[in-house]
């Protein structure tokens, strides 16, 4: 059974100093979700009986994390959400588009996740969610298809669509903030070319219906050009491209991505920083998975999943540096296996074989099978990229960046500034997070130093 819990309540923040230069989270903040699939239904569900009191927020940085203020012997370790002023889960709304016409809650009973008994104590407020028609297109993901999907002249046309469902739901919803959170499926593998260069270019790729720009690109143009924020949870191209940069920081509307690191990559984002930590080589590794919702049906085609691979296939080399330690990581064998298994549903099962090598070349083995489950996993990351996107908009020094590379801690393949190597240790990636917070608010940063301890 999952945890229960009392009511979360309203948080009461800090007031929000003016030296800051982050503006209080005032009046509602609209979350806007293109595919309102079994990620999309577990956050919104998940949100929706946390603020009733019945679930807690497990797994969520934003509503459990604590982050520490000065050295250890002073002892302030505040609550993330009281030391920054991020929004109250009360006043989150939701919307989204999908193929399907069923509302969050026929749709969250077909993903299977979450037990019929929580579904139906807020199946009133689910029911109320229903799907606006969506931009999609077969040529991108041949696995799916639906009816419930947008018509137009050109991509132009249906980029237009959004941008005035963006509009209608501001105005409908009462929000004052809005932000875009892609839970969608893996598109094909696309690869940046000149339409993706500039504004002008892009515009133009819209309007002769380039086959180079898919359905997320269409989204994030929607919404970067509305000024809202958006973060990318597939391993789409989507945002990773000059244009949306460039619209990113023109409409001061912060980007993230991409795809959600949740299962098996997160485990090699601990493990593989461990292995480099104490100089262990390594020789091989193999993965694995076994997944049965949607998601494991559309990385069913190929070429969806050569996009999958590439997001995961990247994280090995960035944090053990082969170039570096070329007899440690100079001859890895990496594969990754995605299988479709029915039967499993959300409940996804990845196996890795580790062969690694230590003192004199001896070698060594590590196993590793983690059932775990995908939504599960996935909610409280789109929550607490949801709370961030928005304080990062608030946040003067942040919203004119575009890409909020503090914010890869979520991603299996995170943004960063052109020319610029991403890290993907999780505890690298901890501390990055921590520490710009300390910064917005004007507190020392943890270097984890302690000389001083010792004067």
């Amino acid at each position: 059974m999952p945890a229960r819990g009392k009511p979360a309540g309203r948080t009461t923040h800090r007031a929000s100093k003016a030296s800051d230069g982050i503006t209080p989270a005032k009046g509602k903040l609209g979350v806007m979700i293109p595919g309102m699939g079994a990620v999309a239904t577990t956050f919104v569900a998940g949100v929706e009986a946390i603020r009733r009191g019945i679930a807690r927020p497990i797994g969520s940085l934003t509503q459990m994390g604590t982050i520490r203020l000065g050295k250890r012997t002073a002892g302030k370790t505040p609550l993330i959400r009281d030391f920054v002023p991020l929004a109250p889960l009360e006043d989150l709304v939701f919307t989204g588009w999908d193929i399907f016409h069923d509302n969050m809650y026929e749709s969250a009973m077909n993903a299977g996740v979450l037990e019929r008994t929580l579904l139906t104590e807020i199946r009133p407020f689910l029911q109320g969610i229903k799907p606006r028609a969506a931009v999609f297109d077969r040529n991108y993901v041949k696995r799916l298809d639906g009816p419930n999907v947008k018509k137009g002249r050109n991509k132009m046309d249906l980029a237009e669509q959004v941008r005035a469902d963006i509009r209608e739901f501001r105005q409908s919803s009462g929000a004052e903030r809005l932000v875009m959170m892609w839970c969608g499926s893996t598109e094909t593998f696309i690869q940046a070319g000149e339409v993706h260069d500039s504004l002008k270019c892009f515009e133009e790729g819209l309007r002769k219906n380039h086959s180079q720009i898919a359905p997320s690109m269409i989204y994030a143009y929607a919404a970067l050009q509305e000024g809202v924020p958006f973060a990318n949870g597939a391993p789409n191209l989507t945002v990773d491209l000059p244009v949306m940069q460039e619209l990113s920081r023109r409409n001061e509307a912060p980007i993230c991505g991409k795809d959600f690191k949740t299962g098996q990559t997160l485990m090699k984002t601990v493990l593989a920083p461990a292995f480099k930590a104490r100089m262990l080589g390594l020789s091989g590794w193999y993965s694995t998975n076994i997944l049965g919702n949607r998601d494991g049906e559309v990385l069913d085609d190929p070429g969806s999943f050569k996009t999958k691979e590439e997001s995961k296939l990247g994280v090995l080399e960035h944090i053990l540096q082969p170039d570096k330690y070329p007899e440690l990581y100079g001859n890895i064998f990496h594969k990754v296996r995605i299988n479709y298994y029915p039967p499993r549903g959300d409940n996804k099962e990845g196996w890795d074989n580790i062969d690694i090598f230590g003192w004199l070349g001896y070698p060594m083995q590590i196993k590793v099978d983690f059932l775990c489950r995908d939504s599960i996993l996935a909610a409280p990351i789109v929550l607490d990229l949801v709370l961030f996107l928005d304080l990062a908009q608030r946040a003067t020094e942040l919203k004119r960046l575009g890409i909020q590379e503090w914010l890869s801690f979520y991603f299996k393949s995170p943004m960063t500034a052109p020319g610029l190597y991403p890290e993907h240790d999780l505890f690298i990636q901890s501390m990055k997070l921590k520490n710009t917070l300390r910064h917005l608010r004007g507190e020392e940063l943890i270097t984890h130093l302690g000389l001083e301890y010792y004067d």
